[in-house]
């Protein structure tokens, strides 16, 4: 299977606090998104719930 790569833009503290959790759970940051493209794929959907916050839905946003 030929392999791809692409950039990410991220916010540096996010991407530490992730890079962090990923070593927590054993794996690479790499890895973690692989996980995540094939259980959308496999699952067709995102695999959690995206909701607007609550002072977006008072103030009719999305």
């Amino acid at each position: 299977m030929a392999q791809i790569t692409f950039d990410i833009r991220m916010d540096e503290d996010l991407m530490r606090q992730f890079d962090d959790l990923c070593a927590e759970f054993g794996m690479s940051a790499n890895t973690a998104f692989n996980v995540f493209a094939r259980t959308v794929v496999r699952e067709r959907k995102i695999p959690f719930e995206i909701r607007a916050s609550e002072k977006a839905e008072r103030e009719g946003g999305l």
